[in-house]
């Protein structure tokens, strides 16, 4: 696993941790690589940051690195040594964010605007000692309430935290977006918008689908099961702590001219105005197969294959069993391709214990996602799903669900195709009703 990808799971409850309360319309305004990439964007999003101030809002930023740094860095940690000191490692990759929040404060002082950059450690934004994934554990929000309260604009240095040690430590791949949601929780913002290169979050990828829809609302379920599930626009555990502390997200486009209709709003289910049977369809190419056969159909056969596996830190998805006419099982699940060999490295390993037969994997695979808080309530979620891929000529490997949610694997050859006709047999095409 890279040292900047890190699992879902390390999102912690932060109740009772964020204190104090902030004015009426405090909006955090957080900005993507791809937003401050070089000057001339950084000018424009100080323009944006200068316009929502003279609306009479209190403003605080959150920067990402220009975009391509970040990638950079980690290059050079690992040209000079593959297995650096992860506390040097992030001290290393955290400082693209350092540059981006002293440009933009350079920025904003240029156009009259009173501005200061911020780093983790001077908010302080503490972690725990997970470098690389690093998990927040507390926030104090006095010191950008202060400097708001001053007219002074607050430049945060995003994706970065400090350890009890005092050392850097970074919060993953994304992780600006989980800083940008957590410093908005702590000064009580009214909302935290997030700009990126989309205009919102839609129906499906519209790159694939034309009739993709841009959607006004989604529950915080629905994004955070879309993001598990393949969806780029918004980092997962920053969805889970904005549904935690109640925070309202936005995501907006910085490439073009907006207002308060623009974007697409991360509420609570009760704030969503319409329920449609399925919200989003997400995918993943990320994913890869692993079928082991002939396993003996014994009790704890599962617990034995599973824990060496969970104990490498390796993230099991999708698990089908099967019980062939000898009473052998066939056991299929998915992992993420980048821990595909060493899950085969580990179940060869066990090939003596366990007493299996054949080991096939397969990384030519597409997960396919239909979400919608619908399904609670609504049946014939699944049987369209299946009807449409049948007619289509698309065979399903492995299906998994939750309450929300029906994932099924499929031949990557058949993306495209299925996502097409899911689309539209869910009734989410634009030509099919207003947007949502």
């Amino acid at each position: 696993m890279s040292m900047l990808d890190c699992p879902d799971d390390t999102v912690r409850s932060v109740d009772d941790v964020f204190s104090g309360r902030a004015t009426p319309r405090t909006v955090v305004m957080k900005f993507g690589g791809t937003s401050v990439k070089d000057l001339d964007r950084i000018r424009i999003v100080a323009e944006k940051v200068k316009k929502e101030r003279a609306r009479g809002q209190r403003v605080a930023v959150v920067v990402s690195a220009m975009s391509g740094v970040t990638n950079q860095m980690v290059e050079y940690c690992r040209n000079l040594d593959a297995q650096a000191d992860p506390a040097e490692y992030d001290a290393v990759v955290a400082s693209g964010e350092q540059v981006t929040s002293g440009l933009l404060a350079i920025a904003l002082g240029a156009l009259g605007v009173p501005a200061r950059s911020f780093q983790g450690w001077q908010i302080p934004l503490r972690t725990d000692e997970s470098h690389g994934c690093a998990a927040i554990e507390d926030v104090d929000g006095h010191a950008l309430r202060e400097c708001m309260d001053r007219g002074v604009v607050p430049v945060i240095a995003g994706f970065q935290g400090v350890d009890a040690q005092g050392r850097i430590a970074t919060l993953g791949r994304g992780g600006s977006d989980t800083s940008a949601v957590a410093l908005a929780a702590a000064i009580r913002a009214d909302q935290c918008d997030i700009y990126t290169d989309v205009d919102g979050i839609y129906t499906t990828d519209p790159r694939i689908v034309k009739q993709a829809r841009r959607l006004d609302r989604i529950t915080y379920e629905e994004m955070l099961e879309l993001a598990s599930v393949g969806a780029k626009v918004l980092q997962t555990r920053s969805v889970g702590l904005a549904m935690r502390e109640k925070v309202h997200v936005r995501v907006l486009s910085s490439f073009v001219e907006t207002d308060d209709s623009s974007g697409t709003i991360v509420v609570d289910e009760d704030e969503s105005v319409e329920k449609k049977l399925v919200t989003g369809i997400a995918y993943s190419m990320d994913d890869a197969k692993i079928t082991i056969r002939h396993v003996p159909d014994e009790p704890g056969i599962a617990a034995r294959i599973f824990e060496p596996l969970s104990a490498a830190g390796l993230n099991v998805d999708m698990i089908v069993q099967s019980i062939g006419v000898d009473r052998s099982t066939n056991m299929t699940f998915t992992v993420s391709k980048g821990d595909e060999a060493r899950a085969c490295q580990i179940l060869e390993e066990m090939r003596p214990e366990i007493g299996y037969g054949d080991l096939d994997m397969s990384h030519n695979v597409a997960k396919i996602s239909v979400v919608g808080v619908g399904m609670r309530s609504n049946t014939g979620v699944a049987t369209t799903m299946f009807r449409t891929l049948a007619e289509k000529g698309i065979n399903i490997q492995v299906i998994s669900t939750s309450e929300i949610k029906i994932s099924v694997l499929i031949d990557a050859e058949y993306m495209e195709l299925a996502m097409r006709a899911l689309h539209t047999a869910y009734g989410l095409d634009a030509s099919e009703g207003a947007q949502a």
